[in-house]
């Protein structure tokens, strides 16, 4: 009885507590709205129909009337960036930080937005400062992506390290990839200018941090390569398998190249044949047929690409039989296996490319770095046609 007498009475009394805050915050926003200046929401149908020039001009005459709104000011900086007028956005951005009434969010929001400016205009120095200020800070993590994209582009591998490791810190997630790859930058640029005794320590500190690192490993190899010692080379580069035997691929001509200097050519071309009848890949056929093809002739090289079409069916393994077939086929043939080589071959131009994971760029050798997105191992060692087979 005593539930049903509140229930009476309470509800009643919600409703009109209700009504009336709902009335006073319309009339608070019918106040604040009045206040506006009329190009304020001039400035605003301007944006909503994709007219930024013209909301530019709307808001500018805002700040005049009002220069105390900031979010008008990081509006207008904004626009102005993505017009391309650095210039005026750093003015605007530079303005907020030197009122002595800003607060202490809205300055860091200020900093951040200067140092993309920067950015923007390819002051790089400049940018870096800026970014680095936000240590520290809600804006830190944002901050690092940048700093890592600033270093990228100037190649300095250290600092890339440093901030990839904090990166990891204020996030919680490891760039280890990435790190090993920045190892790998140094040890390649070390391997140019001084030779490979500076340039081995960062690639094992590569393999220290990620050891499935193909990339440090193929390195170590070529190194060895470099230095005379074939034999290390070969047990480097065998080590892929163990790795990620997709990249096999990538090591399979250099393996060969490598037996046949220490005379054991059957050797290397046993052991890619063997790669290939467990990790079929093109790369790997077409490296298989040319040293069949050289060694034991058309026949052998034939026999070789319809098993593995047998198995694998796939046109630019198809162009590969073409080939070969050419090599013997009687004149009143050859024309017309000329013509539809010819055709496929164009075709399959497209299905020899890489295509990278992240943004899709193709391109016809093998980046560890994207040049489009900038990911790193982001392209799978395998054709565009394996590719769309696998999906």
């Amino acid at each position: 009885m005593e539930f049903e007498l509140w229930w009476l009475l309470g509800f009643p009394l919600f409703f009109v507590l209700g009504w009336m805050a709902a009335r006073i915050d319309i009339k608070q926003l019918l106040s604040e709205s009045r206040a506006l200046p009329l190009s304020y929401f001039k400035g605003l149908n301007f944006l909503l129909n994709e007219q930024p020039d013209k909301a530019i001009e709307a808001l500018i005459e805002v700040v005049k009337v009002e220069p105390q709104t900031v979010e008008l000011h990081f509006a207008l900086g904004n626009l102005f960036r993505r017009r391309g007028e650095v210039e005026r956005a750093i003015r605007m951005h530079q303005n907020l930080l030197d009122r002595p009434d800003l607060r202490g969010e809205e300055r860091l929001h200020a900093l951040y937005e200067l140092a993309q400016d920067y950015l923007k205009a390819g002051l790089l120095d400049r940018a870096e400062e800026f970014f680095a200020k936000l240590e520290g800070t809600e804006y830190e993590q944002k901050g690092l992506k940048f700093l890592l994209e600033i270093y990228e582009q100037e190649k300095d591998w250290k600092k890339a390290i440093n901030a990839s490791r904090r990166m990891d810190e204020v996030t919680g997630k490891s760039s280890e990839r990435d790190i090993a790859n920045y190892f790998c930058e140094l040890a390649a640029n070390e391997g140019t200018a001084s030779g490979s005794d500076l340039a081995r320590p960062y690639l094992e500190r590569a393999l220290e941090v990620n050891r499935k690192c193909v990339r440090a490993t193929i390195m170590l190899g070529d190194f060895a390569m470099a230095d005379g010692d074939v034999e290390q080379a070969v047990s480097y580069w065998r080590r892929v398998e163990q790795q990620d035997p997709r990249y096999l691929s990538l090591v399979a001509e250099k393996i060969l190249a490598a037996y046949r200097s220490l005379g054991q050519a059957d050797e290397g071309v046993r052991l890619i044949r063997e790669y290939l009848s467990r990790y079929p890949s093109l790369d790997l056929l077409n490296a298989s047929f040319e040293v069949e093809l050289e060694l034991q002739g058309a026949q052998s090289a034939s026999r070789l690409v319809r098993e593995e079409l047998m198995r694998n069916p796939t046109l630019l393994g198809l162009d590969k039989l073409l080939e070969v077939q050419l090599i013997d086929a009687p004149p009143e043939r050859r024309h017309d296996l000329e013509l539809i080589k010819s055709l496929i071959h164009q075709h399959t131009r497209s299905l020899a490319l890489y295509r990278c994971d992240a943004c899709g760029f193709k391109a016809r050798r093998f980046y560890w770095h994207c040049p489009a997105c900038n990911g790193w191992e982001t392209y799978p060692p395998r054709r565009s046609e394996e590719q769309a087979a696998v999906a």
